[in-house]
C-alpha cells in the first residue's frame, strides 16, 4: 500500500485539521539488563537447552504496521489504526 508523507488530519491539540507528517513504528532497542532479558539469559546458561520452544508454524504472511502522525504545527505525536499489510510505502 503507497501513503501519502504529508496527510491533513484532526489534531486534537492545535482543535483544527492541520497537516500531519507520517512515519512507520519500529521496535525499540531492547534492554540487556531489564528483568525478563537477565531471566532469559540465566536459564539459557549451563546445559540445557531453549527452555521454551520455538514456534516455526508461521501462518501469517503479513505483519501489521503502525503508522506515527506527528502535527507540523505542534509537533504532538498520535497512533492510527494499525492494519495488516504485506507492504507500506511512503510516498
Amino acid at each position: 500500500m503507497k501513503h501519502p508523507r504529508v496527510c491533513k488530519w484532526y489534531c486534537h491539540k492545535c482543535n483544527k485539521t492541520t497537516d500531519h507528517n507520517v512515519a512507520l513504528y519500529k521496535k525499540g532497542k531492547e534492554r540487556t539488563l531489564s528483568q525478563g532479558r537477565r531471566r532469559y539469559d540465566r536459564k539459557l546458561r549451563g546445559y540445557g537447552s531453549q527452555p521454551k520452544p520455538i514456534f516455526h508454524k508461521n501462518a501469517k504472511v503479513n505483519k501489521r504496521c503502525m503508522p506515527i502522525i506527528t502535527c507540523k504545527e505542534c509537533g504532538i505525536k498520535s497512533y492510527k489504526a494499525a492494519q495488516r499489510l504485506k507492504k507500506f510505502e511512503l510516498v
